[in-house]
């Protein structure tokens, strides 16, 4: 049955690719005239873009979202979002799930992709990992981001969980930044978007489903920077949890 069905899912990988294609191309003039309003109101306008791009894109490939709230995000409250991250469907996921003031941290690197690039920059606080001086830069920019009530995502895990456990090991920035500015961090749980689109392949995508779990928030309050480590594990632990208990698909011998 899956070989007869092969040919289909290739066709629809096909036509998933080239509709992305297409509508990226129609926001770019809407991205160049937002980026002339400055990093705050121009910033905010090409979010709002991208959220109609995740809505109308995964309309038309019948992948559906569905909400799951264990705490409510509040309005006009800057969060550090954090979330698991092992597929390249967890952007769309995010703009889904977050519909609030936002930026996005991501690799600087990923500016560079032609066309692509100006939306990329134009909606990321970008970061060069191996440069203390670019870091030390782009930590600046999320605070300032935070004090105009504009909420940070971060993927803490940095790269593609690629194993059969809940999550891998988080690194510090999140948890830091969040004890620094005082904002609580916002866990949220990615459930299927693995099932939508394997890390391996994009010849992987399949419509159905993508689930998101909206965790309590995690306040920094009575945590120093001394105390990263316990407040990053705290975060982890919650997590971790979590996607046992909702029974995350990759997850092996995740029982309680």
């Amino acid at each position: 049955m899956k070989i007869l069905l092969k040919p289909l899912q290739i066709l629809y990988v096909i036509y998933a690719m080239i509709l992305f294609l297409i509508m990226m191309m129609m926001v770019v003039p809407f991205v160049l005239v937002a980026s002339f309003f400055g990093k705050i109101k121009g910033g905010n306008a090409v979010m709002r873009i991208v959220h109609w791009w995740a809505d109308v894109w995964l309309f038309l490939i019948g992948i559906s979202h569905k909400r799951i709230v264990e705490q409510e995000i509040r309005a006009h409250q800057p969060y550090i979002f954090v979330s698991n991250h092992n597929s390249y469907m967890d952007i769309p996921q995010m703009l889904k799930a977050i519909r609030q003031p936002l930026r996005i941290l991501g690799k600087a690197e990923m500016g560079k992709i032609p066309v692509f690039g100006l939306i990329y920059n134009a909606a990321v606080v970008p970061v060069l990992r191996g440069s203390a001086e670019n870091r030390a830069k782009s930590v600046k920019t999320l605070r300032s981001v935070l004090s105009h009530e504009i909420s940070i995502y971060i993927a803490p895990e940095g790269t593609f969980n690629m194993t059969d456990k809940p999550l891998i090991d988080f690194y510090d920035g999140a948890f830091r930044l969040a004890i620094e500015t005082q904002t609580p961090i916002k866990p949220l749980l990615f459930l299927d978007a693995v099932d939508r689109l394997h890390w391996r392949s994009i010849f992987s995508l399949t419509p159905g489903k993508l689930r998101t779990v909206y965790l309590e928030e995690i306040s920094p309050e009575g945590y120093t920077p001394f105390d990263v480590q316990a407040f990053k594990q705290k975060v982890y632990d919650v997590m971790e949890t979590k996607l046992k208990e909702y029974k995350a698909s990759w997850v092996v011998n995740g029982e309680l």
